[in-house]
C-alpha cells in the first residue's frame, strides 16, 4: 500500500469508527447502511451467543441444542420475543442490536441461519412499511432488508426470473392431422416474473416497494422451511397493510335505510401497495390458503387477507392485481377434491379373500 493510500485510511478508518457510534438521527441517509458493516462469518455458535446478549436469558436454552439453528427456527419462546421486540416503538433504528444481529446472522452464508433470518421478515417488512409512510428513521430495518435484496441480487446474476408459456398456436402432439403441419421457427412466450435486479446502496422512497418486494419474493422461496407463526403474521400484516375503508362501504349496503352510517376506524397509515409488493404478497398468501400443511386457522386468515387484496386491488383499479385476487378467491371457495372409494363386496375379485388366495397361489 501506497503511503498516500495507508494516510487515507489511517484518516476514514477513525471517522468510520465515530459513525458507527453515533445515533442514527445524527447520521446522513447516504451513509445509513455503514452502520452495519460487514463483520466476520459467524458460526451458529456466534450466532446463539450473540443473541443471548441481546435476548438475555431467553435464548439460554439454545446453547445446549443437539442443532441450535434447527432449535432456533422453531423455538416459539424465542421467536415470540424477538417478534415483540421488533414490534416495539423503538425497534428498527440505526443502533437496533436486534436489527445488527439480524443482519449479521445472514451475512454469515449459514443456510441455516439465513433460514432463521427470514423467519423474521415478515415482521421486519410489515413494521417497516408501516413506519416508512409517516418518514421515520429506521436504519436498522433498511441494512437488514438491504442485505437481503444485495443477496438476491448476486444470486440471479444480472438475469430476471422468468417463465416460458407454451404456445397454444401449435398442434398438441397427441391431436395431430394426418398432414403434418409446415415446420416453422416456434415463437417463445416469455413472463417475466421479476425483471433484473439493480443494486442499491439506500432505501429511496421511490425504490423501497421494489427492494421489499424482492425480500418477500426470497422469503416465499423458502417458505416450505417457515414456521406457521411466520406465516400467520404475514397474513396478519397483508390486513394491516390494506386499505381499510371497505367496512365503511359494506356498512352502507347493510344499512338499507338511506342514512350515512358512521366511518369505520380505519388505521393511521396506508402503506403504498403497487405490484412490487402486491405479486410476491399474493404468492405467499396463496401458499398459506392452498398448501394441504396448513392449518384451518392459517387458512382462515389467509382467506380473509386474499379478500383483502381483492377489495384493495378494486380500490387502486389495477386490472392485473385484481385479476390475481379474484383467481385466487375462486380457488380459495373450492370444495377439496374428494375422491370416492370404491365398494368392494365380498365376491369381488378385489375383496381380502380373493387378495389372499391369489396371494397364495403365486
Amino acid at each position: 500500500m501506497s503511503r498516500s493510500n495507508m494516510r487515507s485510511y489511517k484518516l476514514a478508518r477513525p471517522a468510520v469508527d465515530r459513525l458507527r457510534s453515533l445515533p442514527y438521527k445524527f447520521i446522513n441517509r447516504t451513509f445509513a447502511v455503514l452502520c452495519f458493516l460487514p463483520s466476520p462469518s459467524m458460526s451458529t455458535v456466534d450466532a446463539v451467543k450473540s443473541l443471548s446478549q441481546v435476548l438475555g436469558a431467553v435464548a439460554d436454552s439454545l446453547a445446549v441444542a443437539e442443532s441450535p439453528a434447527v432449535a432456533l427456527l422453531h423455538d416459539e419462546a424465542v421467536g415470540a420475543e424477538i417478534s415483540t421486540r421488533l414490534r416495539g416503538p423503538n425497534s428498527g433504528a440505526g443502533d437496533d442490536n436486534l436489527c445488527r444481529w439480524l443482519y449479521d446472522t445472514f451475512q454469515s452464508n449459514d443456510p441455516d441461519l439465513q433460514l432463521v433470518v427470514l423467519k423474521f421478515m415478515p415482521t421486519v417488512a410489515g413494521v417497516y412499511l408501516s413506519r416508512a409512510v409517516s418518514r421515520q428513521p429506521l436504519a436498522g430495518f433498511e441494512a437488514v432488508l438491504l442485505a437481503l435484496y444485495a443477496y438476491e441480487t448476486v444470486t440471479r446474476g444480472n438475469e430476471a426470473e422468468s417463465l416460458t408459456l407454451p404456445d397454444l398456436s401449435n398442434p398438441s402432439v397427441y391431436h395431430e392431422g394426418k398432414a403434418s403441419p409446415k415446420k416453422s421457427a416456434a415463437e417463445l412466450t416469455v413472463a417475466v416474473l421479476s425483471p433484473v435486479l439493480e443494486p442499491y446502496g439506500t432505501v429511496r422512497s421511490t425504490k423501497r416497494a421494489r427492494i421489499v418486494g424482492v425480500a418477500l419474493e426470497l422469503y416465499y422461496n423458502k417458505i416450505s422451511s417457515m414456521p406457521p407463526s411466520s406465516k400467520l403474521a404475514f397474513c396478519e400484516f397483508c390486513l394491516a397493510w390494506v386499505w381499510q375503508g371497505q367496512k365503511t362501504c359494506e356498512a352502507k349496503e347493510e344499512s338499507g335505510d338511506g342514512k350515512e352510517p358512521e366511518p369505520a376506524p380505519a388505521r393511521s397509515y396506508n402503506v403504498p401497495f403497487p405490484w412490487e409488493l402486491f405479486q410476491p404478497a399474493i404468492r405467499i398468501v396463496g401458499h398459506c390458503l392452498l398448501a394441504p400443511s396448513s392449518s384451518e386457522e392459517l387458512k382462515a386468515v389467509a382467506y380473509t387477507a386474499v379478500e383483502r387484496l381483492y377489495l384493495r386491488a378494486t380500490h387502486d383499479m389495477k386490472p392485473q392485481e385484481i385479476l390475481a385476487a379474484r383467481s385466487l378467491l375462486r380457488l380459495g371457495k373450492m370444495p377439496g377434491d374428494d375422491i370416492a372409494e370404491p365398494t368392494i363386496t365380498a365376491n369381488s375379485e378385489y375383496s381380502e379373500e380373493a387378495l389372499k388366495k391369489s396371494a397364495q397361489l403365486a
